[in-house]
């Protein structure tokens, strides 16, 4: 059972410094199993864009790219790295549509696997970040295409910090919890435990 620190938090104390390695510490004291730690390997500027318009573009390799204009900060605003609001970005995805919300990883960010991200000189073009999927978000596994906002119901604001929006910066322990301890099952019961 992954046990997510700020949910945790809703119903116990925790400490200021708590990880979840200390967490499972004290989990293991009362008897659960130590199964590991998570932690998002995502650092900003990653944030909400909208994709304003984009162009495709056949390669020599046969491989047709988009190249796209997203708005990552709201109108008359810098964006989260300082720069212009608006970026042309280059993406192989095609799942995406003009005014889709996406998130966009600016550079200076750095993504799971230490993938980090820059402006460069892509298929004849400056990219100025990259527009991420669940993947390589670290969200989970579907690499489908583009994460698209609405198809989780989400609206927010142009510019709006997508780590924090997503749970990015979140960590959390995970137990092992074995079948005489179903009410472990719920954040409710391992706060019980914890406490």
């Amino acid at each position: 059972m992954r046990v997510p620190l700020s949910w945790l938090a809703e119903y116990v104390d925790l400490a200021g410094d708590a990880t979840p390695d200390s967490v499972m510490a004290e989990l293991v004291k009362v008897g659960l199993e130590e199964e590991g730690s998570h932690k998002f390997a995502v650092t900003g500027p990653v944030v909400v864009g909208q994709v304003l318009e984009f162009t495709p573009e056949e390669q020599t390799n046969g491989k047709t790219i988009r190249w796209c204009q997203v708005q990552v900060a709201p109108e008359g605003q810098k964006a989260a790295d300082g720069g212009d609001a608006i970026r042309g970005i280059v993406c192989g995805a095609n799942n995406f549509l003009v005014g889709d919300k996406v998130v966009v990883a600016l550079p200076g960010s750095l993504l799971p696997g230490g993938f980090a991200i820059g402006a460069r000189k892509t298929y004849g073009h400056v990219s100025d970040g990259m527009i991420a999927s669940s993947k390589e978000l670290g969200l989970g596994d579907d690499h489908a295409g583009i994460l698209r906002l609405t198809t989780i119901n989400l609206d927010p604001q142009l510019g709006t910090n997508a780590i924090e929006l997503l749970g990015l910066g979140e960590s959390a322990a995970e137990v092992n919890v074995t079948p005489d301890r179903g009410y472990c099952l719920s954040i409710r019961g391992i706060a019980r435990e914890y406490s």
